[in-house]
């Protein structure tokens, strides 16, 4: 076995350890195993280098931007208002609260970046509703938890700029923006989004789920009246990103040249979460909420939200740097490779591999650590690689916090449907096991996707 793989190894086994056994953080558990790798390696005499190529990440930056963003978010309760909205909408046909669930939970997370803090947030709403409307308690814990882990795999999730990091790193001479990127992604999400409003139809058949009763749905007229301004914070947020991917030839490149179109592409990272919180606190109805005093208090207490996410990035880069000095990605996509699987055995493989890996690493770690390997692995063998480079948020982000026993997502959603853990359990294996399909299904290239 080659002694990179034994490097490996010994990451893993120290993250489990540390994470799941004596229930540590997880961004600790990630420093505690650079700094064992750094100790077996011998490697202690470039622990700076490491250090310098974790923080000159620029994209490190923009992920700090986006969960800056989802603080003010979640604070402000403009995410309570779209969420009661779009029940108010949907809620009133069979299945509706379901359907509810998984288009604003999806939504929310991407905004929030947080799995298990999203499953919190709106499925406080979502959940009960679901109940009322006869969706079993565990059916209800796992609406929400699949819906709500499909936000680390929408823009602009944290995770995104990584995956993208990665291919850039691979593809320099590609003329990927980040407009191009983001519409790719979407088009992904697109097709999962539709898997799970098929398996809620198909629930809600097996179950006999009714429509919610009008008493007790949202009043349309009030929660549109409420909540209208906070529909607009997906078009503040995506618009310049679509704006980029359509005019980025004709227009941007025309005008400032291909570096600057490229520059202006990448700056929009850091720029667009601002204005996303500067508008939610324009329309914040207590404006005495988001005064700058309020404001500091608010960005003091999201410091234990904010720090683990950054925290573990930045261990994560870390360790990949030490880990292409040990050349472990290179070592273990060779005997992915040299299995022989062909084309969908190798995706198979992979997809295997990120769903157990990910139970252990969390998925941002997985795609900084592991994913420029993932890439070339399956490009080699027919893959396409921005495809690959696209499904990594998915891969990585989305099964981490599923897949049981150790799904964060699973057990938050159990937590307020109050179900039984056999039950959900048994139930969430259904929504892992399409999960799995569909992501061999689009890296296969059998879907056609928007934007490539």
């Amino acid at each position: 076995m080659p002694l990179s793989l034994i490097y490996l190894g010994v990451m893993l086994g120290v993250i489990l350890i540390w994470f799941a056994l004596l229930k540590r953080p997880v961004y600790e558990a990630v420093l505690v195993s650079f700094l064992l790798l750094l100790t077996v390696t011998g490697s202690w005499n470039n622990v700076l280098l490491y250090i310098d190529s974790a923080l000159s990440t620029s994209l490190l930056y923009s992920m700090v931007s986006f969960v800056a963003m989802s603080i003010v978010l979640s604070k402000t309760k403009i995410i309570d208002s779209c969420v009661a909205l779009i029940l108010a909408v949907i809620g009133r046909i069979r299945g509706g609260a379901g359907y509810a669930a998984v288009i604003s939970s999806s939504f929310m997370g991407a905004l929030s970046g947080s799995g298990p803090g999203n499953v919190m947030a709106t499925g406080a709403i979502t959940i009960p509703a679901m109940k009322k409307a006869g969706f079993p308690a565990e059916l209800a814990a796992n609406v929400e938890s699949n819906s709500s882990y499909m936000g680390n795999m929408i823009p602009p999730s944290s995770n995104i700029v990584a995956a993208m990091g990665a291919y850039v790193a691979l593809y320099p001479e590609k003329t990927l923006t980040t407009g191009q990127f983001w519409i790719i992604l979407w088009g992904i999400s697109i097709w999962f989004i539709v898997q799970r409003l098929v398996m809620i139809w198909g629930f809600c058949k097996y179950y006999k789920v009714q429509p919610m009763k009008k008493e007790e749905l949202p009043s349309l007229k009030e929660t549109f009246r409420d909540g209208w301004r906070g529909l607009l914070l997906p078009v503040i947020i995506l618009l310049p990103f679509v704006l980029d991917y359509l005019f980025k030839d004709n227009f941007f490149t025309a005008r400032l040249g291909k570096d600057g179109a490229k520059a202006l592409s990448s700056a929009m990272l850091l720029f667009i979460g601002g204005i996303a919180t500067l508008y939610a606190c324009l329309i914040v109805k207590d404006k005495k909420s988001v005064t700058p005093h309020k404001l500091a208090k608010m960005f003091a207490a999201g410091i234990k939200s904010i720090s683990p996410a950054i925290g573990v990035c930045i261990f994560g880069y870390m360790i990949g740097a030490l880990f292409a000095d040990l050349n472990v990605s290179e070592d273990l996509g060779h005997i992915i490779t040299n299995w022989h699987f062909g084309k969908l055995g190798t995706v198979v493989a992979v997809c295997l591999i990120t769903c157990f890996m990910g139970m252990v690493i969390p998925g941002s770690s997985l795609v900084v650590i592991f994913g420029p390997m993932f890439i070339t692995t399956l490009a080699t063998v027919g893959c396409d690689p921005l495809l690959v480079a696209a499904m990594l948020p998915c891969i990585c982000g989305v099964m981490c916090g599923i897949t049981p026993p150790l799904g964060l997502g699973m057990y938050a959603g159990m937590t307020l449907a109050e179900s039984d853990f056999k039950k959900t359990f048994n139930n969430n294996l259904w929504w892992v096991g399409a999960q799995f399909v569909m992501e061999v299904v689009v890296l296969m290239g059998w879907l056609p996707i928007l934007g490539m």
